[in-house]
């Protein structure tokens, strides 16, 4: 199974917002830039973020981005079901649909397969997502000056 790259953006967002609480909010220019993805890729992922009640963002002078506390106790699971959307590993429905399509055991064991990546990352939060050692060294990679981008 493979992540979209906006989940794993908006996964490493949250995490990077989940170890900034103490300190000025970033913007999602400066997230951008100190995680190395396109500002408009951000700013999507952000939007979305926000739409889901994990991310606060303010304009303006003192503003930025911050964790809600939704955000912090959000599931891994439920938070990738929600962001890589409904569907199969395989499409057995495209263009050409498979003939094996009703009864396919491969398609019920990917099913299967999908169902327990997913149940596997349920019990994470982002919270502990970011215990040690990935929130000190998420801090040590966030206090570098941002670049433009």
């Amino acid at each position: 199974m493979r992540l979209t790259r906006f989940t794993d953006v908006a996964l490493r967002v949250l995490m990077r917002l989940a170890v900034v609480a103490n300190e000025d909010p970033p913007t999602t220019r400066e997230v951008a830039a100190t995680m190395q993805v396109p500002y408009s890729h951000a700013a999507k992922v952000v939007a979305r973020l926000q739409h889901l009640g994990l991310v606060e963002a303010r304009r303006g002078r003192g503003g930025g981005l911050a964790l809600t506390p939704a955000g912090r106790t959000a599931s891994i699971g439920g938070l990738v079901r929600e962001l890589e959307g409904p569907g199969d590993v395989v499409d057995c429905e495209g263009a050409t649909p498979c003939p094996l399509r009703s009864d396919c055991r491969l398609r019920n064991a990917l099913r299967a397969a999908s169902e327990a990546f997913y149940a596997s990352l349920d019990p994470l939060t982002v919270a502990e997502l970011v215990s040690s050692p990935t929130g000190p060294l998420l801090i040590g990679i966030s206090s570098g000056p941002p670049t433009d981008g």
